[in-house]
């Protein structure tokens, strides 16, 4: 069996130019591999290349050049059981406002070539909680109803690759939480999900494996806590016992190290862990006669590491390779 769910090999999208300005390169020779039965992260910048990826997968936009794999199959060699093997919920709430929900799920399911005796549309409605509204037309449903409704029709086919495209921007907290239940059990039956999104606390807390994408490129693709550790920089929280001079503990301090005082009185140390040890720390403190109630660590987030990746690169051209 295919190791990938998805394997991406120099994949460029160029869009044509238009009116003025020139061509726009999308995507710059990406190779990606997104491993079967992951929870996969797919991260980036506002124009990054996320969408430009996502509808190149889904079969809606034309790659310019590359070779992509879904599932085993070639996109170009077998574009039907490529595309059957992906389910995409989109940002966009793009529903027909005439149809209920039961008549979008078998009508998705007709054009996907679903026979009516393997058709699961009240089980898919029940699982996104749509039951109750099933025969209701769309354009009456809440906007998080349609978010719903969007994700059970990327179900309708029983994809292996299911996609979400920002589920969660702009949803209520019960809605994030079903999406979020709903998502951990369809992995766990052994479909492979990526996702994209900004709140990167939600990727942090969900995802195995995370890319991050800048300007076309990959820049980084790794377990979530290889990406976490490629940061040196971490902080120690400590709480004296008093009140303590600022100035009399950075003096203390060994070389590299910053001082923070916080308004609660507690001090924030931050340091290398590759060349500064916690009792380097900690040990001029205590000979310095600083009274220490408690120590904490704070160690680097998901947000230290995608800052850490694109800062640099937001004012560096782009190259058109």
């Amino acid at each position: 069996m295919e190791a990938n769910a998805i394997e991406v090999e120099g994949l460029r999208k160029v869009y044509a130019a238009a009116g003025n300005q020139p061509p726009k390169v999308a995507l710059r020779g990406l190779d990606l591999e997104v491993p079967r039965g992951a929870i996969f992260g797919l991260l980036g910048p506002n124009g990054a290349g996320k969408s430009t990826l996502i509808n190149i997968l889904a079969g809606l936009v034309i790659k310019t050049s590359g070779r992509v794999r879904i599932w085993g199959f070639d996109q170009d060699r077998n574009p039907r059981q490529s595309r059957a093997a992906i389910g995409v919920m989109p940002q966009e709430l793009n529903l027909d406002p005439f149809f209920a929900p039961r008549e979008a799920l078998e009508v998705q399911a007709g054009l996907y070539g679903v026979p009516k005796a393997e058709r699961r549309t009240d089980e898919i409605l029940a699982l996104v909680g749509l039951e109750d509204q099933a025969d209701a037309y769309a354009r009456n449903l809440s906007g998080g109803m349609r978010r719903r409704l969007l994700l059970a029709k990327a179900l309708v086919h029983h994809p292996h690759v299911l996609v979400l495209d920002e589920p969660t921007a702009g949803v209520d907290i019960e809605l994030r939480q079903m999406l979020w239940t709903n998502v951990r059990r369809l992995n766990a039956e052994g479909m492979t999900i990526i996702l994209t999104t900004h709140y990167l606390e939600e990727a942090e807390a969900m995802c195995d494996e995370i890319a991050i994408i800048d300007k076309g490129e990959l820049i980084a693709r790794d377990r979530k806590d290889n990406l976490l550790r490629r940061l040196d920089r971490k902080t120690l929280i400590v709480t004296p016992g008093g009140s303590v001079s600022g100035n009399a503990v950075a003096a203390a301090m060994p070389d590299g190290v910053g001082l923070e005082a916080r308004p609660d009185g507690s001090l924030a140390i931050s340091y290398s862990r590759s060349r500064t040890s916690v009792d380097a720390i900690l040990r001029p403190l205590l000979n310095a006669g600083v009274p220490i109630l408690d120590v904490a660590t704070v160690e680097p987030s998901l947000e230290d590491v995608f800052v850490e990746l694109t800062s640099g690169r937001r004012t560096a051209p782009a190259r058109d390779g």
